[in-house]
């Protein structure tokens, strides 16, 4: 039935069906190496040793509550790996969904059947989407199994809370790719938009609350994300629904621009 309603969807995820396979082992790996490093550590005074760094230093590495479990979790996979790996993915794949098949001519068969556009963009998109959703259940996943294997203090909503918002981040740098590269059918333009905007966002988000600078975090993505901490704070409700908007606001943008432009096929 899904593939009957959305067959480019469908064969979008076929495709990728390996190359998803890869990742999803590589980031539930990084996410038991990491999570199990905690328990190792509990014989080492953390927040002492961490109290010798510079504060500016702890405000920018997040290592505020790094002696917690969830403040450690928090600090290295939802707000550090998790957030960086799954950005280069998705920056990577929503710029080759639409201007990569479009300059190499694969995506020319589809434009030439009665599929419209519009539906040619939304199902690439939604593979996008799905792609992202995947990952992060993964990271999420394997995380919890961890935290209940090891006995480690973390509450499960808050589990939520980090994990929709991590989904919602990286979906907002992966739709700026595919968006930037649906407007222009330019590969190389798309990356660079979408990488330039992840990594403002992350120094900003880094920067900011060193140097006072408020602006700076009221415009990061990053910041919308993990200022609350909601792996241990739980549910930000201004802030996911800002990481929210993003994705949906510029998917919007490059559809207008991908319906308006002439293609390269």
């Amino acid at each position: 039935m899904f593939n009957e309603t959305y067959p480019i969807t469908a064969g979008v995820l076929h495709d990728q069906r390996r190359s998803l396979t890869v990742w999803g082992s590589a980031m539930a790996g990084i996410t038991v190496m990491y999570v199990s490093i905690f328990p190792v550590m509990g014989g080492l005074d953390i927040e002492a040793l961490v109290s010798s760094f510079p504060d500016a230093l702890v405000e920018a590495l997040g290592y505020n509550e790094i002696g917690t479990a969830s403040g450690y979790i928090s600090s290295t996979v939802f707000g550090l790996l998790a957030p960086i790996i799954l950005a280069v993915f998705s920056i990577g794949v929503g710029s080759r969904l639409i201007a990569g098949t479009e300059e190499d001519g694969t995506l020319e068969l589809e434009l030439a059947s009665p599929t419209s556009r519009r539906a040619i963009y939304v199902q690439r998109l939604g593979a996008l989407w799905a792609d992202i959703v995947l990952l992060v259940a993964v990271v999420s996943a394997v995380t919890w199994a961890m935290v209940v294997g090891l006995s480690l203090d973390v509450a499960f909503m808050n589990l939520v809370a980090a994990s929709i918002g991590l989904g919602l981040l990286v979906l907002g740098f992966g739709t700026i790719a595919l968006a930037v590269g649906a407007a222009t059918g330019r590969r190389p333009v798309a990356i660079g938009v979408a990488a330039a905007i992840t990594v403002v966002g992350f120094m900003f988000d880094a920067i900011g609350p060193t140097i006072d600078a408020g602006w700076m975090m009221a415009v990061s993505p990053f910041s919308w994300y993990m200022d609350n901490n909601p792996l241990s704070q739980g549910f930000d409700v201004v802030g996911t629904a800002m990481l929210a908007v993003l994705p949906l606001a510029v998917g919007a943008v490059g559809l207008i621009g991908y319906e308006r432009r002439d293609l390269m096929v």
